[in-house]
């Protein structure tokens, strides 16, 4: 794309899935157009990933040795000691993700002020990228909401926050953005009315919203179905904007609306997204990655006590499933000597397909991170291998009727069908089910596929199946790190959409 920088505002940025993917399109000749000049996150823990990885890039973009920050990841030195052995870099990355976690709607002044000056000094393309919070939009956000009585849509600032994004699309008038939300944004409504065409309305033309007045508006494309009139982008259903994750290499059923922004002035047409031929299986994505065993909680948790728990459970197992000559004690008796975290690699993860590969895997990290798992109910890690077992069996997950009565949760709704699925298995031969900031609270919906490991998904399993890098370091707690990973865009996902745009702008200045 020539020469010229893109500068990039990355808002409600998360640990940075989409600035990841973004900044990590290429040219032809291996250049990276795209420059996170500045990420705007309010949580503490995904404001500290953010500048962490912002760092990596300040060292990978720059031609730098990133032997340090692969001791960092690898816990021989301290973030500080980093910093230190790396002062400019360091700083660059700080000043990006603002010195310190920052909220759209509340530190506006401070926000705006650094647009200001950006775009000011900057003479090439800009693009906008982000998505509001969506808890106000989630479905599973709305029916908690249906159940507090006092809760009124219209009194929900979060139903708003777009027009946080509006305020900076009329600072920074950017040739392009992109704004990402749940597939409820869709169906959701204030005041009777669904909310989506006012948005789309607003987006438009956000000058007309705003009191940063701007005479620039805006064609809203899909990345996934092609307009009929392409000077004036109109769509026959707003399921057009949806993007279904699994269809385009990423190993996860994760549906999400994905909007393309590009400027009226702009002279060029966004290529749709194009689709892989098979999908990428949680099996595929996760297998190579060292075997653990789970914890104990509410008990005394040792490596012994868990595989004589599980010992039990098989022959549990083999009784229940005893009409399947498959299933043999063997298949269920544990694994010895398992650990409940593990950071040394056990092989080259050669199941995966190439493109996959090439963008997860790093050898030089030397380490797994973020693979640790948490504590469950002994009672709780029978139902998980029952699971395993059945989806081994059918490809798919159990349902609450398709459990025998011993295995029953004591839960007044578990056989009313409200909560069918409260126990999931992330299939193996499948791409997973979405991944979302739930998998933080016990991890009945991310159940391992292995019978023998009888757990749930660790942090980093579940980064890999929202395609974060392997050197992607996820700072905080590890509830903090399982929110994070949950409210991110696939990063490879974003990657792809970031060709887009960058080819987008090729085609717009070749005709300048």
């Amino acid at each position: 794309m020539e020469d010229k920088e893109v500068l990039v505002v990355d808002l409600f940025a998360g640990p940075g899935g989409l600035g990841e993917g973004i900044s990590s399109a290429q040219t032809a000749d291996g250049k990276h157009p795209f420059k996170i000049a500045m990420s705007v996150e309010k949580d503490p823990s995904a404001h500290k990933t953010l500048t962490t990885r912002a760092l990596f890039r300040e060292l990978k973009l720059g031609s730098h040795d990133l032997s340090n920050y692969y001791r960092y990841a690898r816990g021989e030195i301290t973030k500080q000691e980093l910093y230190e052995l790396h002062p400019k870099e360091a700083k660059k990355a700080e000043v990006e993700t603002l010195n310190c976690p920052t909220e759209l709607g509340k530190d506006n002044e401070k926000v705006h002020k650094r647009i200001k000056e950006l775009v000011a000094k900057h003479y090439g393309p800009k693009v906008v990228i982000g998505g509001p919070p969506c808890q106000a939009y989630s479905l599973a956000g709305r029916s908690r909401n249906a159940g507090n009585k006092d809760y009124v849509a219209e009194n929900d600032s979060r139903h708003f926050l777009y027009k946080e994004y509006l305020e900076v699309l009329s600072l920074v008038e950017p040739e392009v953005f992109v704004m990402e939300n749940v597939r409820g944004i869709l169906t959701a409504k204030v005041n009777g009315q669904l909310i989506f065409p006012e948005i789309l309305k607003d987006l438009r033309a956000p000058g007309k919203v705003t009191q940063n007045k701007t005479h620039h508006e805006y064609k809203i494309f899909s990345l996934v179905a092609s307009a009929e009139n392409e000077n004036l982008p109109e769509y026959k259903n707003s399921s057009d904007f949806l993007i279904k994750c699994e269809d385009f290499g990423i190993p996860q059923a994760r549906h999400r609306v994905i909007l393309l922004g590009v400027r009226c002035d702009v002279n060029a047409t966004p290529a749709i997204l194009e689709k892989i031929e098979s999908k990428l299986t949680v099996e595929q994505a996760i297998s190579d990655l060292p075997k653990l065993r789970s914890g104990f909680s509410k008990q005394k948790d040792c490596s012994k006590s868990w595989e004589l728990a599980i010992t039990e459970h098989a022959s549990q197992l083999k009784t229940l499933f005893r009409d399947k000559s498959t299933i043999t004690k063997k298949s269920l008796t544990p694994y010895k000597n398992l650990n409940r975290s593990e950071k040394k690699p056990t092989s080259i993860p050669n199941q995966m397909p190439k493109y996959y590969k090439d963008w997860i895997y790093d050898e030089a990290l030397e380490v797994v991170l973020n693979h640790e798992t948490r504590g469950h109910m002994k009672q709780d890690l029978l139902r998980y291998a029952y699971c395993a077992v059945f989806a081994n069996l059918n490809n798919t997950s159990p349902k609450s009727r398709d459990f025998p009565a011993s295995l029953a949760p004591a839960h007044k709704n578990w056989h009313t069908g409200a909560h069918a699925d409260r126990f999931r298995v992330q299939v193996a031969s499948a791409p997973a089910t979405t991944v979302t900031s739930h998998i933080s609270k016990d991890g009945h919906y991310f159940v391992h596929y292995d019978p023998k490991q009888c757990r749930s998904l660790t942090v980093r399993e579940a980064a890999r199946l929202q395609t974060f890098p392997d050197n992607y370091i996820f700072e905080g707690t590890r509830t903090n790190q399982y929110v994070q990973v949950g409210n991110a865009v696939p990063p490879l996902l974003a990657k792809k959409i970031g060709v887009t745009v960058m080819n987008l702008l090729s085609s717009c200045l070749s005709k300048q």
